[in-house]
């Protein structure tokens, strides 16, 4: 089986989702960003799994499910931060982040053989998905984040190193007020789209 890794950070007021003000408060846009990571964290704990780890930048709250390990995050730039993740694996992994609480156990259950890779690309140009059969931090070393081509270079970088790569299906991530009302209509159960519905209408930007 593979270490299901969560890579977040605690949902505090001002320090996640940003994005998302206006039009929503901090305050909102925080407990949003908790109610995520809920559906993420419990997502990955329905996900068959040899480990299941939150690589995390904080504090763990109540929105942390039993069964997890948690390691903070190390410093320096994101991809330090997912290759130090990927570094502290003993066998295959598949990396999430906080911002797709539409995911399923059917997207995360995957196997790697050796030499595979699985890539979930994100609509935003990034990746909301990596999975690699063997560790190797330094595929994620000097990627360039949170750009329209960081998605792209990655895989890239994948195909250079040899490995088979196996797309899952795009998903959206949330950074935005459009973005939280069209991934609440895909996962309307959710405790996301939950709260979302439980502030006053805002119009998506």
């Amino acid at each position: 089986m593979t270490t299901l890794l969560v890579i977040a950070k605690e949902p505090r007021a001002g320090r996640v989702k940003t994005r998302l003000t206006p039009p929503f408060t901090p305050g909102q846009a925080a407990a949003l960003a908790e109610a995520s990571l809920t559906d993420t964290l419990r997502t990955v704990a329905a996900t068959p799994a040899t480990r299941r780890v939150l690589v995390l930048d904080g504090t763990p709250g109540p929105w942390l499910p039993p069964g997890f390990d948690v390691v903070p995050q190390c410093a320096g730039g994101l991809d330090e931060r997912l290759a130090a993740a990927f570094a502290g694996c003993a066998g295959p992994a598949l990396l999430i982040g906080m911002d797709t609480p539409q995911v399923t156990p059917a997207l995360l259950g995957v196997r790697l053989a050796e030499g595979e890779a699985v890539f979930g690309p994100a609509l935003d140009g990034g990746f909301w998905a990596l999975g690699l059969a063997s560790p190797a931090p330094e595929l994620l070393r000097g990627v360039p984040m949170s750009t329209a081509t960081t998605g792209a270079v990655l895989r890239a970088r994948l195909v250079a190193a040899g490995l088979r790569v196996r797309d899952l299906p795009p998903l959206r991530d949330v950074d935005t007020a459009a973005d939280a009302h069209a991934v609440a209509g895909e996962a309307p159960g959710s405790r996301f789209a939950a709260r979302l519905a439980s502030y006053a209408p805002a119009v998506p930007a």
